[in-house]
C-alpha cells in the first residue's frame, strides 16, 4: 500500500504535467509568443512541485509516526516489564512486530500479543494516514501550480531554480555521505586506542593479530592487535593480482585498439567484459575447487610445499577477475588518443610498435594509472576470493605459498563474530580506517606520478 501510495503521487505528478501545459496553452489563447515560458515549463513545475510535496509528507509522515510508535510501544513495554533489561524490551518489540505482520515470533506470551495488537492499528493508522495525506498534499500542490499559471509567471527560471537545488542537495548528500564515513571511522578508531592505552605501536608495528582472545569486560590486550601480518597478506595478495592483471589486461587493450580487427574486437572485447560480471564467489570456489588444488599437486611433482589454501591461489584468480577493468578502461583511454599523433609518427618513420611504446602510452598514461589504480583498490576490497582460498589466519610471512589473510577479511570476521558489537566494532573500524589512509596516500602518490610524467600535446 505504501509503496503504491508512491507510484499514485508519480501518476498524478504526471497528470498535472498534462494540466500545466494545457492550462498554459489556454491562458495564452493561441499565442505562445505572449507566454514568458514554453507550455513545456509550466507542466514541469507542476510535475516537479506534486513529486516533492507528495513524496516528502509521504516519507516524513511513515518515518515519524513509526519512531513516535515505536517510542510508545516501549514505553508500555518498561511498565509491563519493569525489572527486565533493555535488550528484553527490545527483544518483546521484535517478537510483538513479527506476530503483527504475521511472522514467527521467539515467544509468545500475552505482553507480546498486547503490544503486537496495538502495533497493528498504529500501523494502519500510520498507513491510511500518512497515504491520504501525502495524496492530499500532492493534490494541493498541483493546483497550486495550475492557479500561477500566467502569461508573465516565469515557470522556466523557477523550474531551473529547483532543479538546480536538487541537483545541489544530491551532491551534498555525496558530500556528507563521504564526510559521515570518514568521522564514524575517526570516532572508532580513537576508542580502540583507548581501550589499549593509546599504544599506537603496537597496532602499526606488532605482529600478533588476535584482538578478541581473552576479551574480558570489553578489555583488548595491547600485545594482540598487531596489523602488520594483515597488512602484508593484502599487500601480497594485491601484488600477486596486479602481477597478473596489468600485464594480460594492458598488453590486451593494446592488442584489441591498434592490432585486432573489428570482427576480432567485437567477439574479444565482450568475452573480456563477461569476467567483469562473473559474482566473487564464483571465482571463490574456482580458486578452491580447481587453482589450489592445482598449485598444490603442481608444487607437489617439483616437491615444493603449497598450501592447501595459499596466498598464490587466491592473488591469481583475483587477479583474473582484475583484468577486464584493466583492460576495458585502458583500451578506452588508448582509443582516445587522437589518430593524429599515430600519423605523425609514421610519417616520421617509426613502427607500430614504437608508435605505440613511445606516442600512444605516454598520451594515454594517466588513464592507464587510473585503471590501474581501479584494480588495486578491487584487489585490496576484496574478501570472498580470500575467504575461500588463502584462509583466515594472520600469518606473518611474504611466502606465496603459504596461507595469508587481509584487512577485509579480519574485518567481516570482527563484525560478524559471536563477540559483543561494541567489544568488535573497535578494532574492525579501526582496520578500515588505516585501509582508507593507506588507500588516499597511493591515490596520492599515482597522481603526482601522473602530473610528473604526462605527455602534454596541443
Amino acid at each position: 500500500m505504501y509503496g503504491l501510495a508512491f507510484l499514485i503521487v508519480l501518476g498524478l505528478s504526471l497528470v498535472f504535467y498534462g494540466l500545466g501545459r494545457a492550462r498554459a496553452v489556454q491562458v495564452a489563447g493561441g499565442d505562445l509568443s505572449s507566454l514568458h515560458s514554453r507550455p513545456t515549463f509550466h507542466g514541469m513545475l507542476a510535475l516537479i512541485l506534486v513529486l516533492m510535496v507528495g513524496w516528502s509528507v509521504l516519507l516524513i509522515i511513515g518515518i515519524g509516526w513509526n519512531v513516535l510508535n515505536t517510542a510508545s510501544l516501549m514505553r508500555d513495554i518498561r511498565a509491563a516489564l519493569p525489572e527486565a533489561p533493555t535488550i528484553e524490551h527490545q527483544l518483546v518489540l521484535s517478537d510483538a512486530k513479527a506476530l503483527a505482520e504475521g511472522r514467527l515470533a521467539s515467544r509468545t506470551d500475552l505482553v507480546r500479543e498486547e503490544i503486537a495488537q496495538r502495533f497493528a492499528g498504529m500501523d494502519q493508522l500510520r498507513l491510511w494516514g500518512s497515504v491520504i495525506l501525502g495524496l492530499g498534499a500532492a493534490t494541493a500542490a498541483g493546483l497550486f501550480s495550475l492557479s500561477r499559471v500566467a502569461p508573465d509567471f516565469r515557470a522556466r527560471n523557477r523550474a531551473e531554480k529547483i532543479i538546480q537545488m536538487i541537483l545541489w542537495a544530491m551532491a551534498a548528500i555525496a558530500v556528507l555521505t563521504t564526510i559521515g564515513i570518514v568521522f564514524s571511522l575517526i570516532f572508532e578508531t580513537i576508542g580502540f586506542f583507548q581501550n589499549i592505552g593509546w599504544r599506537i605501536d603496537k597496532f602499526v608495528l606488532g605482529t600478533t593479530w588476535s584482538p578478541l582472545s581473552g576479551v574480558q569486560s570489553g578489555a583488548i590486550s595491547a600485545d594482540k592487535v598487531g596489523a602488520v601480518p594483515l597488512f602484508l597478506g593484502t599487500f601480497l595478495i594485491t601484488l600477486i593480482a596486479m602481477l597478473v592483471a596489468v600485464p594480460i589486461g594492458l598488453f590486451a587493450a593494446i592488442y584489441l585498439s591498434d592490432f585486432a580487427s573489428r570482427r576480432v574486437r567485437s567477439i574479444v572485447k565482450p568475452m573480456l567484459e563477461v569476467l567483469a560480471g562473473i559474482p566473487t564467489v564464483v571465482y571463490g570456489f574456482f580458486a578452491a575447487i580447481t587453482m589450489a588444488p592445482f598449485f598444490r599437486n603442481t608444487g607437489e611433482a617439483l616437491g615444493i610445499s603449497i598450501a592447501s589454501e595459499s596466498a598464490l591461489a587466491a592473488g591469481v584468480v583475483m587477479g583474473i577477475m582484475i583484468i577486464p577493468f584493466i583492460s576495458s578502461l585502458s583500451d578506452d583511454v588508448i582509443n582516445a588518443v587522437p589518430q593524429s599523433l599515430r600519423d605523425g609518427s609514421y610519417g616520421l618513420g617509426a613502427t607500430k610498435a614504437e608508435t605505440i611504446r613511445q606516442v600512444v602510452l605516454p598520451a594515454a598514461l594517466p588513464g592507464i594509472v587510473s585503471a590501474v589504480l581501479l584494480g588495486v583498490s578491487r584487489a585490496v576490497g576484496e574478501t570472498m576470493i580470500v575467504v575461500m582460498a588463502a584462509g583466515q589466519g594472520a600469518n606473518l610471512t611474504l611466502n606465496p605459498f603459504e596461507a595469508v589473510t587481509t584487512v577485509t577479511v579480519q574485518i567481516v570476521m570482527l563484525i560478524t563474530g559471536d563477540t559483543e558489537a561494541a567489544v568488535a566494532a573497535g578494532p574492525a573500524f579501526t582496520l578500515g580506517f588505516t585501509l582508507f589512509c593507506v588507500t588516499l596516500l597511493m591515490n596520492v602518490i599515482a597522481q603526482r606520478i601522473v602530473r610528473k610524467y604526462r605527455e602534454a600535446y596541443d
